[in-house]
């Protein structure tokens, strides 16, 4: 068996498996994945039209519109980078938002057809298993010779607990199939004659991804930045010769990268709606060390209560390795120290891992006064628009390819040491197998929406404002009811991220900038309590639906003290009337300005 040394230096070497048992082992294992990611989406596969996932529901509404954006992109021609369906009259960078067009756009037919809902859980479903799949693939064609092990690669990969957790909505963390490619083509450039045609390919990968995720890119980028560093210093002699090649490599691959993302990465950091930073600082969302030997609320063997205390959220348990996964993970790294590569490999993780606990080693949830090395770059740019936990999604690839490495190593070891090796191995993985991830009912459609009976009361030019307003954790039917209508619905706010006030306060935020109708509809859905409105109350809530080019105010039914909020706005609007199932508000007699 080759060392992985030997993989780093020269082109692999073809398995000497009869073809026929390779393509059969290679179908047998795409098909295992497949299968596991349906498992793990079994509930929303039933009925994605009237389920939502109970841990995420706003990122579940917010990749609907995502994913309906794209379909609008290939059907309808709308602006990739850019839309005005929320957030009226302002609109939203869709660029500086994790759009995800990169499965938005292939998948557009689905959406079409099918709807955004079903394209949500496909899309998370291959997600899934075009990951592990992806892993597969790299690792059984250029780091391993046994079958086995690129499959327990591609397992780990595609279904550790980092991603099953992301599996809650986030299509754009669970999309990182061109991840493999990217690491392996980097890899590659050392080979004579790759500059111009390896080059291009990273560069043209590297497109791909920035439309799948810019996070998940950068991680990868910082991963084999430290990768090459440590390879180099511990392998000085035979990495000076290869400098030059992967230098001009890379410089091809971002020459490649500039040209193409050039006008999209402007919109980004400089087009309307740009935003600067996050909305909370670098020590809040932060990697606990005792979750690394924990199990994650969605493994087998999981606790939710005691993952809750030692997690972000739901959506990033990005460790969660359980104890025996960590303990095959330090005996893949001792089996394989004798590799410059995969001493490098492990470093990289583990420099990851460290990044990922932020400025202060956090322990059972309490801050710890140990500093870390994170406070040292924690405001520099990019940096600081990332949430520092997710660094060690890192650390949870890396294992995998370890763990394929030290499977496949272990075909070397004598038979009691192979046997205890398997037996880690199912102990490991066996607990972190995913349980099916919650749903719960979705609220069902007014018929005022799912009937179509608003296109009698708002045209193109104007909103439907939906009350509770939409907003991150509150007003979600206003995100889901413009997705689920191909976004013909128009609405103000949403949840997006966008410049907190713009144009004196950029910095990121889950809301558009505060209006004064906003926080007081907010005040009384949240207390009940009705106010007593002024005429000049009145007054700032005409120019605020003025602003937001209002045609009709929605009140969604079942909202949260509803009956203050109907007589808050019938004390400021007037009478009501009931249509469709909600009651609602004409505005159409306030004047707007003309659109743009």
């Amino acid at each position: 068996m080759r060392a992985v040394d030997e993989v780093v230096e020269q082109p692999a070497v073809p398995s000497a498996a009869p073809a026929p048992v390779t393509r059969r082992a290679d179908l047998w294992s795409l098909l295992s994945y497949l299968a596991l990611a349906v498992l793990a989406l079994s509930r929303l596969w039933r009925d994605p039209d009237g389920r939502v996932l109970s841990l995420n529901e706003d990122d579940h509404g917010v990749f609907l519109f995502f994913l309906q954006h794209g379909e609008r992109v290939l059907f309808h021609g709308d602006n990739p980078f850019f839309t005005d369906r929320i957030n009226v009259p302002d609109g939203v960078n869709m660029m500086a938002n994790t759009s995800v067009l990169a499965v938005g756009v292939p998948l557009a037919p689905v959406t079409h057809f099918l709807g955004p809902a079903v394209a949500l859980v496909l899309a998370l479903t291959l997600g899934l298993a075009g990951t592990a799949a992806a892993w597969y693939w790299v690792l059984s064609r250029h780091l391993v010779t046994s079958r086995v092990a690129a499959w327990v690669g591609g397992l780990w990969c595609g279904f550790a607990p980092t991603m099953i957790s992301h599996a809650n909505g986030h299509v754009n963390f669970v999309s990182q199939f061109v991840v493999p490619f990217i690491v392996w083509q980097v890899l590659r450039l050392r080979e004579p004659g790759r500059v111009w045609r390896g080059g291009v390919i990273l560069g043209l990968l590297i497109v791909l991804q920035v439309f799948v995720n810019e996070e998940i890119l950068l991680f990868t980028a910082l991963t084999l930045a430290v990768f090459v560093l440590a390879y180099g210093i511990m392998a000085r002699r035979e990495s000076l010769a290869l400098v030059p090649r992967y230098l001009a490599g890379l410089g091809v691959a971002a020459g490649v990268a500039v040209v193409l993302l050039a006008y999209p990465l402007y919109v980004q950091f400089y087009g309307p709606q740009h935003y600067e930073g996050q909305p909370f600082l670098p020590e809040k969302y932060v990697t606990d060390l005792l979750s690394l030997p924990a199990f994650a609320r969605q493994s087998l063997a999981g606790n939710a209560a005691l993952a809750e205390k030692l997690s972000v959220s739901a959506t990033e348990e990005n460790t969660f390795f359980g104890p025996a996964g960590l303990v095959m993970i330090v005996v893949s790294v001792i089996m394989l120290w004798r590799s410059v590569a995969a001493r490098a490999t492990a470093i990289a993780g583990l420099v990851l891992l460290v990044v990922s606990m932020g400025p202060w080693l956090r322990v059972a949830n309490h801050q710890t006064p140990i500093p870390l090395p994170f406070g040292l770059v924690s405001h520099l740019p990019i940096i600081d628009l990332v949430s520092v936990t997710r660094f060690a999604m890192v650390a949870a690839t890396v294992a995998g390819v370890l763990l394929a490495l030290a499977t496949d190593r272990a075909g070397d070891l004598p038979e009691r040491r192979r046997r205890w090796f398997r037996v880690g191995l199912v102990l490991a993985l066996v607990p972190l197998a995913p349980k099916p991830l919650p749903v719960v009912p979705a609220d069902p459609l007014p018929a005022f929406i799912s009937q179509g009976m608003w296109r009698g009361y708002v045209s193109e030019d104007r909103t439907l404002v939906p009350v509770p307003l939409p907003e991150v954790t509150t007003g979600r039917a206003g995100v889901r009811w413009s997705a689920l209508t191909r976004l013909d619905v128009r609405t103000p706010r949403g949840y997006f991220m966008g410049p907190a006030n713009p144009p004196g306060d950029l910095t990121g935020s889950w809301n558009a900038p505060r209006r004064f109708t906003t926080d007081l509809l907010w005040r009384v859905r949240q207390y009940g309590l009705r106010p007593d409105l002024t005429t000049t109350d009145r007054r700032r809530i005409e120019a605020d639906l003025i602003y937001w080019r209002a045609a009709v105010v929605v009140l969604v039914p079942g909202s949260r003290n509803g009956d203050a909020v109907l007589a808050t706005l019938t004390d400021a609007l007037g009478p009501s009337r009931e249509v469709g199932g909600v009651r609602l508000w004409d505005v159409r007699y306030l004047a707007v300005p003309p659109p743009g």
